[in-house]
């Protein structure tokens, strides 16, 4: 039996567990989190990677959700420079099309206006007969409006997450499956298993956070034998990235004729990502793939406005996610709500049953950190409040510059270590901030970063975040940390993983 007994045991690693093992962390309480895979390996890394307030929720009226998402815009752009920047979206407008310009144009004037922006660019409306915009599409559109929201590197922003509540004193623990969870004599008894190693561990806690995202409703019924819990509804969103379809830093918002909308973003320089669709899933979420059906929708949508086709044959790689949504009843998986919910178990304040259970239904990317403050309320009503909100004003991991000194940074590192090649010293601020100085160390020329595994990932970078992010696979490199997987041949992916296999196994041996 353990002997520790922790304030909050939190079940799921991906952004709203390390987000809100993250905040309590911070304001004084003991923290254990539990994920059993690698960190963001479901639902956080499978999104369009938007920080942005919803424009098309105004459409069903959650003015709260879109309100809150844009305010956080600004906080989390700040938070992480290095991993979240601004981006401007392009609407073309049609005359005759599924949404009205008066409508569009309300839209935008609340965007513009409902979150507190300020350093944003407010919206403007482009001639399309003379703007660069207009020049990948096809000639349908003399009129397109440009509004602003940002860009983040998903799987980053959890790890990093999960990072800092780890040097704030947190017991982080991915690959780690929790296969019971009871109430004893008022506190929570927790057993888990290593997935990898296959040793057991009991842990304790006067506390239990379920925030395992698809999986929510099945610890519920698993972990705590609710066979009747049916909290949420699984939506497949499904994404194509094909080679670079247009130049520039600006991305499209597209309307499609069954009133449905899809992005086409700019991506990892030489590519184009493409999504989502939204359709409604009932298999495990581990098995989520793209479906034929879903590429055919992509192609055809995305070909509908560029004046190349978007081609089956042009797909360098696809991922699908699953949004964990509170079941609101909505009869289309495209209207249902996108807002999060969170339920305090009923035994809270009984004396014969203290341990209270906080299950996290829903959310967002842009709101995980609005999230987890107010999860935090209700961890404060059930057990007591420790410390004050902070995390408004913090930095995420390598991200204490300003939000526009990315270039300064830039120039910063390659002043430090010459030998980087240009785009090399950007990549690595990109990934990781003022932190990229620690994954370089004493390297005075390129050699010293170890072997090179192809593009520009060199073995310094492979060890630093097996050291750092708990990076144990290629996978978790190749995709999670980094989108190196574009990038590799199946060669060179066969080497890295060579190379990983040797550092475990003689890590195994050390011990």
């Amino acid at each position: 039996m353990a002997d520790k007994i922790h304030d909050l045991f939190v079940i799921g690693g991906g952004i709203n567990g390390c987000g809100i093992a993250r905040d309590a962390v911070g304001r004084g309480y003991s923290v254990a989190l539990a994920e059993m895979n690698d960190f963001a390996s479901g639902t956080s890394s499978g999104a369009t990677k938007l920080i942005h307030g919803g424009l098309r929720y105004l459409e069903h009226y959650e003015f709260r959700l879109v309100r809150e998402s844009l305010m956080e815009r600004e906080v989390l752009w700040a938070m992480a420079p290095h991993i979240i920047w601004p981006m401007r979206f392009v609407l073309p407008y049609q005359k005759g099309g599924i949404r009205p310009a008066w409508l569009i144009r309300l839209g935008l004037f609340l965007y513009d206006h409902l979150g507190g922006r300020k350093l944003l660019p407010p919206t403007a409306v482009l001639d399309m007969r003379r703007d660069e915009a207009a020049k990948p599409l096809k000639a349908l559109f003399s009129k397109a409006f440009e509004y602003s929201d940002g860009w983040v590197d998903d799987a980053r922003l959890v790890v990093l997450n999960a990072r800092d509540a780890s040097d704030k004193g947190a017991l982080i623990m991915p690959r780690t499956k929790v296969v019971s969870a009871r109430r004893e004599n008022g506190l929570w008894t927790i057993e888990t298993v290593d997935t990898v190693s296959g040793i057991a561990a009991v842990h304790r806690a006067r506390m239990l956070v379920n925030a395992a995202g698809p999986w929510v409703d099945h610890v519920i019924r698993g972990a705590f034998g609710k066979n009747e819990a049916r909290n949420v509804r699984l939506v497949q969103g499904s994404h194509i990235v094909v080679k670079k379809k247009f130049e520039g830093p600006r991305a499209y918002f597209f309307q499609n004729p069954d009133n449905r909308i899809i992005f086409a973003i700019p991506y990892e320089d030489e590519f184009t990502l493409i999504g989502t669709t939204d359709r409604d899933f009932s298999g495990d979420p581990k098995d989520v793939r793209i479906s034929q059906e879903e590429t055919e929708y992509l192609c055809k949508a995305a070909s509908e406005y560029f004046k190349e086709p978007v081609r089956q044959d042009d797909i360098v790689w696809t991922y699908a996610g699953i949004r964990p949504l509170f079941d609101d009843g909505a009869t289309k998986a495209q209207e249902a709500t996108r807002d999060y919910v969170l339920k305090l178990d009923g035994f809270v304040g009984s004396e014969v049953n203290r341990a209270p259970l906080l299950n996290v239904f829903g959310g967002k990317l842009t709101t995980y950190r609005r999230l987890a403050e107010h999860a935090l309320e209700k961890i404060g009503e059930a057990i007591g409040t420790k410390g004050a909100p902070w995390t408004a004003k913090s930095h995420l991991p390598g991200g204490d510059f300003p939000v526009q000194g990315y270039e300064a940074e830039v120039t910063k590192l390659h002043k430090a270590y010459p030998f980087l090649a240009a785009s090399h010293a950007r990549r690595l601020v990109r990934r990781y901030g003022t932190r990229a100085s620690v994954l370089l160390g004493t390297a005075g020329k390129i050699e010293d970063l170890g072997r090179l595994f192809g593009s520009d990932l060199y073995e310094a970078e492979v060890l630093y975040l097996m050291a750092h992010e708990w990076a144990r696979t290629t996978n978790d490199i190749l995709w999670r940390r980094s989108k190196k997987g574009l990038h590799l041949s199946h060669s060179e992916v066969a080497l890295l993983d060579q190379f990983i296999s040797e550092i475990i196994q003689r890590q195994v041996a050390a011990q």
